[in-house]
């Protein structure tokens, strides 16, 4: 499928966004056809890291529209640059951007990922997703589980070295459903999310509805207090509930979707047109 660049004109130049991280040479590479996403590429990367970049360009609308779809708001411009974070170029690297809004968080930064462009779009995402949150949700546990339930939504899970929901599992299952952890880098605060928004999705509620509960809920909410608001039961039934469906899994916590609800969300946003808030890997966050 071929996917056009947007040309800019002469002396209208974008000014060059503030990346959290990047210090080298960033080469402008295009504009999505929907004029919200501007992407650049370190230069070093030479044309694995370009093919990312143009890969990015044409699949940033199709993300772009999935997103404000699931938080049911039109999000800002943003820039994008792709570069080897940390050192990768495989997409461990991760994700960052500085905070979550679309004034202050709007420039991304995403690891290459050579010859995989589904992780740097996941990867996109993922900050994407928490610059539509606003506040200081994406700083804590709840919004961290969002955006990754986010990335996986849009790219068929292209991220599953990132998984938390196990090692939450195999550390014993600590109840992070009655309380939110005020970090976005703890394994198992994360990992109990992952898995509790997997169940909320087999119950046939939507991941639109989670994230735009959450939103409303805020960095101090919980998913005890999202249970109770989305199916109208007593929040203090939220975690026995949840632990008992996990403990009756047959397999166990093997991925960060134990109860299987990815393929049905996945297919609905497909079926559309095409301080630091780091996303790292699960080995990162031990």
């Amino acid at each position: 499928m071929s996917h056009p660049l947007r040309t800019h004109k002469r002396g209208r130049q974008p000014s060059m966004p503030t990346w959290p991280s990047f210090r080298g040479t960033s080469q402008l590479v295009g504009t999505s056809p929907g004029g919200k996403v501007t992407v650049y590429v370190d230069s070093a990367l030479g044309a694995p890291g370009l093919d990312n970049a143009h890969h990015l360009v044409g699949d940033a609308d199709r993300v772009v529209s999935a997103n404000d779809r699931i938080f049911g708001t039109a999000g800002g411009a943003v820039s994008v640059i792709v570069f080897a974070l940390g050192g990768a170029t495989d997409g461990t690297g991760g994700a960052d951007h500085a905070s979550c809004d679309y004034q202050t968080g709007n420039d991304i930064e995403v690891c290459a990922s050579f010859g995989a462009p589904a992780r740097v779009s996941a990867l996109f995402e993922a900050e994407l997703s928490e610059c539509s949150m606003g506040g200081t949700l994406c700083g804590v546990s709840t919004g961290e589980a969002l955006s990754r339930w986010c990335a996986a939504a849009i790219s068929d899970n292209a991220l599953t070295d990132f998984a938390t929901a196990p090692q939450w599992a195999q550390d014993g299952m600590p109840d992070y459903v009655n309380s939110t952890e005020p970090t976005d880098q703890d394994a198992d605060s994360t990992g109990c999310g992952m898995a509790f928004i997997s169940w909320l999705l087999s119950q046939n509620i939507t991941l639109a509805a989670i994230a735009q509960g959450l939103v409303t809920l805020g960095a101090s909410g919980t998913f005890a207090q999202l249970y109770a608001n989305l199916t109208g039961k007593a929040a203090k039934s939220a975690w026995p509930t949840f632990k008992a469906a996990v403990q009756a899994l047959s397999g166990g916590v093997t991925s960060d979707d134990p109860f299987a609800a990815r393929g049905a969300v996945h297919a609905s946003l497909t079926a559309l047109a095409p301080h630091s808030h780091r996303l790292l890997p699960t080995a990162a966050l031990s």
